[in-house]
């Protein structure tokens, strides 16, 4: 009897071997679904389509592109959580909500590190800190010397308080030791209007969007928060070449739900960095603003890890009380 029930299980067992390695090659087998957290048009949106596409046509299922827009992208991302850990849902997140919020706000409907699988950075980006044209300062150093002996009297606008514009400057305040007063601004128009009309000292935002006005001289360029120069625009100096230590760039990547099994993350990894390579993407990328960046899902963990750490140290030396 013992002889007879060891031998069938030797004769099931490479048969469930093959059923089991049969069914992890079927994935996928149905349409992907990226939550995007954001409009149809915006950059994350547009980006997200663009690699869809390229994963689509290599893995011969739809990639659906669902914009789920709300709470500065926390809905979105709330829904990823939310979602079965099968491999065919997305979510794309952004620093500010998967690096920053956790920091700034009082409560989020996901926890970053724990309810998401890493799966593949996207690419990095980087803002501008810009003064007004007839600033008494044309560059970082020049510009915290007057800040100090004009203590708490430079004013800096950003589109919200505890966003990344807002942090990003806090953070140079703090390396740097000055006082500053913010002025949130319900969005980058009116930042750019009174910058340009002396109405600001400063103002922190995207350098694409204040590109024309730095070369028509009706803004100062004072440096851009990335930690290295852009390899395309290699004139732009770093705000880290003046103060030791600052680095706030921002970053777009993709995250599954926890739990996504080891071997999807991996394929889609490969995917994305796939995607990420060709030509019209890295062209669409630039014309963003955007750094293309590739790398491994354990990448990706770890700067997640790493700026989440960043902000929470730094919301708290500097006393700031999340909303």
């Amino acid at each position: 009897m013992k002889r007879r029930v060891i031998a069938a299980a030797a004769l099931a067992l490479p048969a469930l071997l093959v059923a089991g390695s049969a069914g992890a090659q079927a994935w996928p087998s149905k349409p992907i679904r990226i939550l995007v957290p954001y409009t149809p048009g915006d950059g994350p949106d547009v980006i997200a389509r663009l690699i869809g596409n390229k994963i689509s046509e290599r893995l011969g299922q739809p990639v659906l592109i669902d914009n789920k827009p709300g709470a500065s992208g926390q809905i979105g991302l709330d829904l990823t959580a939310k979602s079965p850990p099968d491999g065919y849902t997305l979510g794309v997140g952004l620093v500010t909500n998967l690096a920053l919020a956790p920091a700034t706000y009082k409560s989020l409907p996901y926890d970053p590190l724990k309810d998401f699988a890493p799966v593949a950075l996207g690419a990095i980006n980087y803002l501008a800190l810009v003064a007004r044209p007839d600033a008494p300062f044309a560059n970082v150093n020049e510009m915290i010397q007057w800040a100090k002996s004009n203590p708490g009297k430079m004013t800096i606008g950003t589109t919200s308080n505890g966003g990344l514009p807002h942090m990003s400057f806090e953070m140079l305040a703090h390396l740097s030791g000055f006082k500053f007063l913010n002025v949130a601004y319900k969005g980058n128009g009116p930042v750019v209007t009174d910058l340009t009309g002396g109405r600001l000292d400063l103002g922190v935002t995207s350098y694409t969007s204040v590109a024309p006005l730095i070369e028509a001289g009706k803004l100062k360029l004072l440096g851009i928060t990335h930690p290295s120069r852009d390899p395309k625009l290699p004139n732009l100096p770093t705000i880290g070449e003046s103060v030791k230590g600052y680095a706030a760039p921002g970053w777009f990547g993709f995250v599954a739900p926890a739990g996504t099994p080891p071997e999807i993350v991996k394929k889609l990894n490969e995917e994305i960095n796939h995607a990420i390579g060709q030509p019209d993407v890295q062209k669409t990328m630039g014309t963003l603003g955007l750094i293309p960046s590739t790398g491994t899902p354990e990448d990706f963990g770890r700067l997640l890890r790493s700026d989440n750490d960043k902000f929470a140290r730094l919301v708290k030396d500097i006393g700031y009380q999340p909303q």
